[in-house]
């Protein structure tokens, strides 16, 4: 075992292990707060459900245009600055947000701290690509996974027991993770965007305005946009364990915090264990079929929430939508960054976001109008159906992108 670690070890460069050691550092601050984020709300200002969903899609919408930005001063001035420049935004965001006690300011800082938070999310995926060949990228974004998911064993559960006495503490141990990043990254990780080739734009060349009319650019690449509509429909349902699981399990199954902490908790510990194992097995499988079957399992997880009502058979939902998401968040990045030409990475990362910022602006806010209005049983029931749409997407993307190939191989 240990003979096998270091050989791991070896496969990837330095830089590339600070960076999940960074990552993990941050993700523990954050798992710390956000699966209890819509409970903070609708407990401190005495809202709904769907309230909270109009909270969440303001950072999701905000956040997008904070990504928009970012891909365009990631592909022109690097990666490295900004990534520190969202991490220490993200700490003065989340120290101000535990501050705050009138709701309509917090809807003000949650347009400032999506905004400037996310500008760093296409410097982080570039540069990952920009350190892993194309072959090891899919493992990479995978041990990445496990570094995040080592934080959802811990952070869930310090949440948990620490929301119970006071939500600050949650909010000032997710600023000292941001700027314990962001210092590591400071001090650690060098730039990694690659000088650009011969005729292509570089940082150092062009203006502003002509790298961000790069994105349309990416707008025409249909075959990457038909991606990105597939993700972002597979993660209207996916998003819900993040957002709505906790208050849905309270309010229809008496689960307290705790222990929709612990099954977060599971959540990861799985990823842990089995992820880099899992990836390993499935390289060199088609990517999208990859990603249809991580689809599949989407579905029949998110559905049971629907119709199971016992905490044992909670646990084997939250398992498939685990393996679920071992399939498909590193092989969904690794996908996006291959799509992308080495100059315009930020761009391309930044419209895949546009995935999440849809899923995660519409998913909670619809489930908090059925939730409030409705059978919140059927937050699950549209899940599954979404998650088999979007494994049909991604069926159809398998046999275009196979044909495409054959063609240039002609």
């Amino acid at each position: 075992m240990l003979e096998r670690l270091q050989s791991t070890y070896r496969e990837f460069p330095r830089a590339f292990w600070i960076l999940a050691l960074a990552a993990f550092i941050d993700r523990l601050g954050a798992t710390i707060i956000f699966p209890f984020f819509a409970l903070y709300v609708t407990q401190r200002f005495g809202v709904g459900m769907t309230e909270a969903g109009v909270l969440i899609a303001i950072f999701s919408i905000s956040g997008f245009v904070g990504s928009l930005i970012g891909g365009v001063l990631t592909d022109r001035f690097g990666r490295r600055s900004l990534v520190i420049f969202g991490l220490v935004a993200s700490a003065l965001s989340s120290l101000i947000m535990g501050f705050v006690n009138e709701l309509v300011v917090f809807y003000a800082v949650a347009v400032f701290a999506g905004l400037l938070s996310d500008m760093a999310g296409p410097a982080h995926g570039a540069m990952v690509a920009d350190l892993l060949p194309e072959e090891k990228r899919a493992e990479g974004f995978g041990v990445l996974r496990v570094a995040a998911n080592l934080a959802w064993i811990i952070g869930p559960s310090i949440g948990g027991l620490l929301a119970a006495t006071s939500f600050l503490l949650l909010f000032v141990l997710d600023a000292v993770s941001s700027l314990t990043t962001a210092a590591i990254v400071y001090r650690f990780i060098p730039e990694t965007m690659p000088a650009p080739a011969e005729g292509e734009e570089s940082g150092e060349s062009g203006d502003l305005l002509a790298t961000l009319r790069g994105y349309g650019v990416v707008l025409k690449d249909y075959v990457f946009m038909f991606y990105v509509t597939a993700c972002t429909v597979m993660g209207l349902g996916y998003t819900q364990i993040y957002s709505t699981l906790s208050v849905y399990l309270r309010d229809v199954h008496g689960v307290s915090a705790g222990g929709f902490g612990l099954l977060l908790s599971l959540n990861a510990a799985v990823v842990v264990v089995f992820q880099f194992w899992l990836t390993r097995r499935l390289t060199g499988r088609a990517p999208m079929l990859l990603m249809a079957a991580g689809s599949l399992l989407y579905m029949v997880g998110l559905g049971m929430y629907g119709l199971v009502a016992v905490y044992a058979l909670f646990v084997v939902a939250m398992v498939l939508i685990t393996f679920g998401e071992m399939i498909v968040v590193p092989q969904g990045n690794s996908l996006a960054a291959n799509f992308a030409p080495e100059a315009m990475r930020g761009r391309y990362m930044a419209l895949f976001g546009l995935s999440w910022t849809i899923s995660g602006a519409l998913g909670p806010w619809g489930a908090g109008l059925i939730m409030d209005n409705g059978n919140p049983d059927w937050i699950w029931y549209l899940a599954a159906i979404l998650s088999a749409v979007a494994a049909g997407g991604f069926l159809l993307l398998y046999f275009v992108t196979r044909k495409e190939t054959a063609v240039n191989q002609l």
